[in-house]
Formats: structure tokens, sequence, C-alpha cells
């Protein structure tokens, strides 16, 4: 099954509703900056609510009763449907491409993980696989740069080996 185009703030979202129905004030507190995930990747209340009706339109999560509002309106939970299921067990177990999104992506991912009580070990490996010939790549670019350009290629490789090494450590 092909992935559904989603932002990380849709697969975050998608990724909450898995552990269980929610509505999106709970998501909403789970993702702000001082959130477990929000510290990661912090979704404003609004782009919650917005991912929930957009995961709803996909068929990835759907209406799942109703919930007493505390001293507010009656709150609307959503569970995550089989395709939805499929869909975000396949993106947690994918490696990210860049290394950038090892800030973002993949902590998020690892966190989502613990979260669910899951094993990382087949992302890490899968992740430390992508970033092994990236490293090596990197390694002989820096050592063929010259000036600035070396600095440069420093840069990258040291991030590099930076993020291979987070592999090793997350594994422990």
């Amino acid at each position: 099954m092909e992935s559904p185009a989603l932002s990380l703030t849709e697969w975050v979202v998608l990724g909450l509703v898995a552990e269980g129905p929610a509505h999106g004030f709970a998501l909403s507190r789970l993702t702000t900056a001082t959130g477990p995930i929000g510290a990661i990747w912090h979704v404003p209340r609004p782009l919650v609510y917005r991912a929930l009706a957009r995961l709803a339109d996909l068929g990835l999560a759907e209406p799942s009763g109703r919930e007493p509002g505390q001293g507010g309106p009656q709150r609307n939970p959503l569970a995550i449907t089989p395709a939805g299921r499929a869909a975000v067990d396949g993106w947690l177990m994918r490696p990210v491409g860049h290394i950038r999104e090892i800030r973002t992506e993949l902590l998020v991912k690892l966190a989502l993980l613990d979260r669910a009580g899951v094993s990382p070990h087949p992302l890490l490996d899968a992740q430390a696989e992508r970033l092994q010939p990236i490293v090596a790549n990197l390694r002989d670019r820096r050592d063929q740069a010259r000036g600035f350009d070396h600095t440069v290629a420093s840069w990258r490789y040291e991030n590099a080996t930076a993020a291979l090494r987070l592999m090793e450590i997350a594994r422990r």
C-alpha cells in the first residue's frame, strides 16, 4: 500500500490517534511546546483540528462517539481506521530521507514508538543503514575539499556522523 501524502503534523496527529480514540483538545495538550510530543514537534491547537479533519476526509480516522466536555461543548473523539493503522505503522518504521529530518521526524517517530511500547530497533537499524553511505560520501567530499568548501563539507560530515552515533545510542 502506498503511503498517503501527509505533512509531519498530520503524521503526528495520526500517530497519537493510533494510541486510542481522542479529541482535538486532548491531542493539542500533547503537542504544546511543553508537551511530550510538542517538545519535539510543536503543533498549535488549530492545526491539530485541521489535521484531524484531513485525516477523517482521507479515511484514516473516523468519529468514535461523543464525550461530554468539561464545561464546554460535547467532544467528538476520532479513532484510527484500518487504513490509518496500516499507514501509520508503515510510516513509523520508515527511515527519514535527510539528515535534517532526524531532529524532527525521526525523534517524533521514536517518541511515538516509545509511547506505544514498540521497539525502535527496526527503525534505528534501517536509519543507520540509510545513513552509512551518506556518511561515506560526505567523508570523501570533506577529504577532497579545500578552503571554505572544506569547512562546509566538514560541517555536513560531522552532522552525519553524529546522527549515525545517535542510532547506536538510541539502541541502548
